[in-house]
């Protein structure tokens, strides 16, 4: 588990629509399958109407290593306390990826 806070990959005055695109593209290029999976269908429903704070801070989660990742969003481990509304937010949509539905 990394140290936070972790500065998000995002450059100055990103364009939120520039964003939106780049934060999809690293939610479905992961490094396991199940997040790619996870992620992007996360990224698909709710990246658009999430706040500016919000999208910094799924950035952050992003640069977490994937079987971190995976481990709390399967209920194996507890995410650091920045992440864990949005972590359990991801985790209800993942039902049958990370468990049974």
């Amino acid at each position: 588990m990394s140290a936070l806070p972790i500065e998000p990959a995002a450059p100055a005055n990103e364009p939120r629509d520039t964003c939106l695109r780049r934060l999809r593209m690293r939610s479905m290029r992961r490094g396991i399958k199940e997040m790619d999976l996870i992620l992007q269908d996360f990224a698909q429903r709710r990246l658009a109407d999430m706040s500016d704070a919000d999208l910094a801070l799924y950035d952050r989660l992003l640069s977490e290593n994937d079987h971190d990742l995976y481990a709390w969003v399967a209920g194996a481990g507890q995410a650091p306390e920045p992440y864990r509304a949005l972590v359990a937010e991801i985790a209800e949509g993942a039902r049958g990826v990370t468990r049974p539905g």
